[in-house]
C-alpha cells in the first residue's frame, strides 16, 4: 500500500514534463495552470459587465431559461473551462450555447449529452470539479432534481464549484401535468446545506445568478428557472448591484412601511402587481425579491433588517411549496404557495387555478394587514 516513491517518481516526471512544454507554450501553459487552481480571467469579469449592461437595456420579456442561454453565449467564450451538458433535455433546458462543441466528437469538446442520467450526470460532473481546470454545469427539469439528489448532496458535502441548471421551475410549465410539475423541490434543495438555490426572476437576476455561480468556489449552485416568458423589473444601479447579495428591496413604499411582499422567480411581478394596487388603496407596501435565500441569510443582520425590518407583516409568495419562504419571514407572516400537487392545464390557467395572481396576492394582503 505504501506508493510513496512511485508517486514521487511520477510527480518528478511531470514537474519536468510541464517545465518543458511552459518553455515551447507560455501562454497555454498559463491557461492550464490558472484553470486548475479555479481562477477566473479578467475577461470573464468584461465579458459580464457587457452582457448585463446589454440586457439591462433590452429590457426584454423572456423565459429565465432563454436568458441563461443567452447568458451562457455572452460569458463562454471568455471562459475556457466552462464545460456543459444535459440529461436528455438540452433543447427544453437551453444549456446549449452557440459556440458549444460536442465532446463526443470533439477531443477539444465542451458539452456532453449524457441522456436519461441525472444521477450519472450529476455524479460525473462532481468528477470534474474534483478533477480541477473545468467547471462544469448541467442541466435537466427541476422536478427530475429528485433523481440526482444524492449526487447534488455530495457536490455540496465536497464543496466543489459544481452548477446544476434546472428548469421548469412551477406549475406554469402547463400540460406534461402533476408529473413533471415540481411542489416541493425548491423547498427540498434549499435544506441541503452549502447548496445555493437561485431562482431569477427576470433576464437581470439570471445573468447575476450565472455570474455568482460561475464565481462560487466554495459550493455548488442551483439555479432554477422558468419556462415561461419573464417581464422585466425595473430596478436602479443599486437594487441591480443588490441581486448577488440573495436578496433585495425591488420597490420601496411610499410613504409608512405597512407590508413587506417577499418573492422569488416568476412570483416577482405579482408581488409588484399587488404593491402597485395596495400603493394606490393608500398602503405602504415594499417589494423584496429573494432569488437567493441561503446568500440573503449569510448577509449581516443590519443588510437584512434593512431589506426586511422585524416586526413588519409580511407575504410571501412563490410557486412551491409554501415551506420555501415561510422560514424566512417573521411571525404573523404568511405564504401564497402550492401544498398539493399540480393538475394538467395550460400554464396560466393553472397559475390562476392555484391563486397565483394579482388579485389573490391583493387579497392575501389584506388579510396579513387585517391580522397585525
Amino acid at each position: 500500500f505504501d506508493a510513496r516513491q512511485r508517486g514521487a517518481a511520477a510527480e518528478a516526471t511531470w514537474k519536468h514534463l510541464f517545465a518543458r512544454y511552459r518553455e515551447a507554450h507560455p501562454e497555454l501553459a498559463a491557461e492550464f495552470t490558472r484553470t486548475l487552481a479555479g481562477d477566473l480571467p479578467p475577461e470573464f469579469h468584461a465579458a459580464f459587465d457587457a452582457h448585463l449592461a446589454k440586457v439591462r437595456a433590452e429590457r426584454a420579456s423572456m423565459a429565465t431559461r432563454q436568458a441563461s442561454q443567452q447568458a451562457l453565449a455572452a460569458l463562454a467564450p471568455a471562459l475556457s473551462e466552462l464545460f456543459g451538458g444535459s440529461a436528455d433535455l438540452t433543447h427544453s433546458n437551453l444549456t446549449h450555447w452557440p459556440q458549444a462543441r460536442p465532446a463526443v466528437a470533439d477531443a477539444g469538446g465542451n458539452y456532453l449529452s449524457y441522456g436519461v442520467r441525472e444521477f450519472g450526470m450529476s455524479a460525473v460532473m462532481n468528477g470534474l470539479a474534483l478533477h480541477g481546470g473545468l467547471i462544469p454545469f448541467g442541466g435537466t427539469f427541476l422536478v427530475f432534481s429528485d433523481y440526482a439528489r444524492n449526487a447534488v448532496r455530495m457536490s455540496a458535502l465536497m464543496k466543489q464549484r459544481v452548477i446544476h441548471v434546472y428548469t421548469h421551475d412551477s406549475i406554469a410549465l402547463g400540460e406534461d401535468g402533476p408529473t413533471h410539475q415540481p411542489i416541493e423541490h425548491i423547498a427540498s434543495l434549499r435544506l441541503i446545506p452549502n447548496l445555493e438555490v437561485w431562482r431569477p426572476c427576470d433576464a437581470v437576476e439570471t445573468t447575476v445568478a450565472w455570474r455568482e455561480a460561475i464565481a462560487r468556489r466554495a459550493g455548488p449552485s442551483a439555479l432554477v428557472l422558468s419556462r415561461q416568458a419573464l417581464p422585466p423589473m425595473a430596478r436602479d444601479d443599486a437594487a441591480c448591484a443588490a441581486i448577488a447579495l440573495g436578496g433585495y428591496v425591488l420597490r420601496r413604499e411610499t410613504g409608512r412601511l405597512a407590508l413587506l411582499i417577499v418573492a422569488t422567480g416568476s412570483e416577482v411581478s405579482l408581488a409588484d402587481g399587488a404593491a402597485e394596487t395596495l400603493e394606490r388603496e393608500g398602503l405602504g407596501v415594499r417589494v423584496v425579491s429573494l432569488p437567493c435565500v441561503e446568500r440573503f441569510l449569510w448577509q449581516p443582520d443590519a443588510y437584512r433588517d434593512a431589506v426586511m425590518p422585524r416586526g413588519v407583516p409580511a407575504l410571501g409568495v412563490e410557486a412551491g411549496h409554501p415551506a420555501g419562504l415561510a422560514s424566512v419571514l417573521g411571525p404573523g407572516s404568511a405564504v401564497v404557495g402550492i401544498a398539493s400537487f399540480g393538475e394538467s392545464a395550460p400554464g396560466p390557467q393553472l397559475m390562476a387555478h392555484f391563486g397565483f395572481t394579482v388579485d389573490n396576492v391583493v387579497a392575501r394582503a389584506r388579510r396579513v394587514l387585517s391580522r397585525s
